[in-house]
């Protein structure tokens, strides 16, 4: 029992480590912009490669997120953080938001993935932008069969949020956002 307490201990500071990213001074702002707009080049390009559908859905969408996430499973407890830019396709305006998540499954590893939000309803994004947003649980994997429903590796909400997660290797054929929320990084905007 003690070699468990030391493990959750470390996986706790792990998880906050992660969960919690820095602040920017203002010298640094530019740059952690700059990097990133360069992320979300580099991930949409992967995911127009891989699914070249999404690339119709963007430019049809009011908006769209993408994020840089980090994070670690330790036996049974699980966390990530990260940063992104949304895009406001009406009046191309950028918002940098950070995000967190917590976990529970049994497991061990790191992941580095990009997740990308399409938002179809201006509504929705308007909401996104203002006040965050908290996912709890309510994105479901599309099913499709043949050329019927939604692109492979894509998540959807019940708000009309398409959601795709990639890593270094490709699409993820299914993931979560349970448990995730997204809020404005005020370092950055």
């Amino acid at each position: 029992m003690p070699h468990f307490n030391h493990l959750l201990k470390i996986t706790l500071v792990l998880l906050t480590t992660i969960a919690s990213l820095p602040n920017v001074s203002a010298d640094d702002k530019a740059a952690a912009q700059a990097e990133l707009r360069s992320m979300r080049i580099d991930a949409l390009n992967q995911l127009y490669k891989e699914n070249p559908k999404a690339k119709k859905q963007i430019r049809s969408s009011a908006g769209y997120g993408v994020f840089g996430v980090m994070g670690a499973q330790i036996l049974i407890f699980g966390g990530s953080g990260g940063r992104g830019i949304v895009r406001d396709n009406l009046t191309g305006r950028d918002t940098f938001m950070k995000m967190g998540s917590v976990s529970a499954g049994l497991g061990v590893g790191f992941k580095d993935i990009r997740t990308i939000l399409i938002f179809r309803n201006r509504n929705i994004l308007k909401q996104f932008l203002n006040d965050g947003w908290v996912f709890a649980g309510e994105a479901s994997a599309v099913a499709k069969s043949g050329t019927e429903g939604g692109s492979a590796g894509e998540l959807e909400t019940p708000e009309g949020i398409s959601i795709f997660q990639i890593t270094k290797t490709g699409l993820m054929a299914n993931g979560s956002v349970q448990e995730t929320k997204y809020w404005k990084d005020e370092d950055l905007n």
